[in-house]
């Protein structure tokens, strides 16, 4: 996943940065990180972005933790 399809997956969803950030587990600084290029988006982050796009939960969590 490069920056631009990064960034373009989580603008799709209407997300902030914080929001993304959120969703994903991770701090809004790493979003950053990711959209400007400066660190690579791994496979782990990748399939998390895969997963909340097809709008599933994490195991064990209710529906009502799932971004909107």
């Amino acid at each position: 996943m490069t920056a631009d399809e990064f960034k373009g997956w989580r603008k799709s969803l209407g997300l902030t940065q914080q929001e993304a950030a959120d969703a994903i587990g991770i701090t809004k600084r790493s979003i950053q990180l990711y959209e400007a290029g400066t660190q690579p988006v791994s496979r782990t982050i990748a399939l998390a972005c895969a997963a909340i796009a097809a709008g599933l939960s994490p195991i064990g969590s209710s529906a009502s933790d799932a971004p909107e």
